[in-house]
């Protein structure tokens, strides 16, 4: 037997060994490709609603897996810098408080969530409570809708600025709501609580609100709350219990609902969400902003309610 044939076979054996190594290389980068590209993709594709199932994020996981394996088997040669690429964008990000790791893995985290965790609880139905004082309660209202004002340029500016804030890289995934959430965070953020004298109840105008450093109670929140988000668009209103004024943010429809539900789970993962409230009437739904809540749709204070307050 010559000597070439005594070494080919050890030489096959390499080049198998080669072969398999590589494969496997070629497939472990190729996950770590899918697994931060998916919520990139995820970002412009519409919310997925199928019964109680939210599906976006799993579409792109498989539109990330296609387009990796497309580049594996005419590209072979990119993938390794556009690996290296794609880490040096998410690592630039992450150092600028842009779309890094951590915005990845909360993607990831929302998913499992709206899937599997708790989601959504119908409050009890606002109780309007009767009184023996109607004419107080009456002007009690209309003194609190005579506040709310949208139309202020101050009001109308400082709405615009805020509602750009927060989550604007998410708007072409849920639209103008991304501008509300925006802006409710803005001003739950900032508010601080202070109260008004003993004897007097004083309502401040959110023109008020904004230039004296984002101070007042309960009313001037939601004087303000619903004023701003009016300013951009939103229809609010405003729940009067004892001793409290809260404003409430109308989503729309049970589908409008699902959606909202689905921005509140992803854009608010660093709060710990367990249910988003809301309030349901005749397939309307609205949900809580209170200056209590950490999030829209936080808990409920109370469900009994002297006036619900239309704006």
């Amino acid at each position: 037997m010559s000597l070439l044939n005594k070494l080919t076979p050890g030489m096959n054996y390499q080049d198998d060994k080669y072969k398999a190594t590589r494969k496997w290389l070629l497939v472990i980068i190729s996950a770590l490709t899918v697994l931060p590209l998916a919520p990139l993709i995820n970002r412009y594709i519409p919310p997925l609603i199928i019964g109680n199932w939210n599906l976006d994020l799993t579409v792109s996981i498989i539109l990330a897996a296609v387009f990796t394996w497309i580049v594996l088997r005419l590209f072979r040669f990119l993938l390794i810098p556009a690996v290296a690429l794609l880490v040096l964008v998410l690592l630039y990000n992450q150092l600028t408080n842009g779309y890094g790791f951590k915005r990845i893995m909360s993607d990831y985290r929302t998913m499992v969530e709206q899937n599997w965790g708790r989601k959504s609880q119908k409050e009890i139905d606002l109780v309007l409570s009767p009184t023996i004082f109607e004419g107080p309660l009456a002007k009690t209202v209309k003194a609190l809708q005579s506040k709310v004002n949208s139309q202020d340029s101050v009001v109308r500016n400082f709405s615009v600025e805020h509602s750009l804030d927060y989550f604007d890289e998410y708007h072409t995934k849920y639209g103008p709501i991304v501008r509300q959430l925006s802006l409710f965070k803005y001003i739950n953020n900032h508010f601080k609580y202070v109260s008004d004298s003993e004897r007097d109840e004083y309502f401040a105008t959110p023109r008020e609100t904004i230039q004296n450093g984002m101070g007042g109670d309960c009313d001037d929140h939601t004087i303000l709350m619903t004023s701003a988000l009016k300013a951009i668009g939103g229809h609010c209103r405003m729940v009067l219990t004892e001793g409290h004024l809260y404003p409430e943010l109308y989503v729309g429809d049970e589908k409008a609902f699902e959606r909202m539900q689905q921005a509140i789970i992803h854009l608010f993962s660093d709060q710990a969400i367990e249910n988003i409230f809301y309030h349901e009437q005749d397939g309307q739904y609205w949900i809580n902003l209170d200056y209590t809540a950490k999030y829209p749709g936080g808990p409920y204070l109370s469900e009994k309610a002297f006036a619900i307050i239309d704006l």
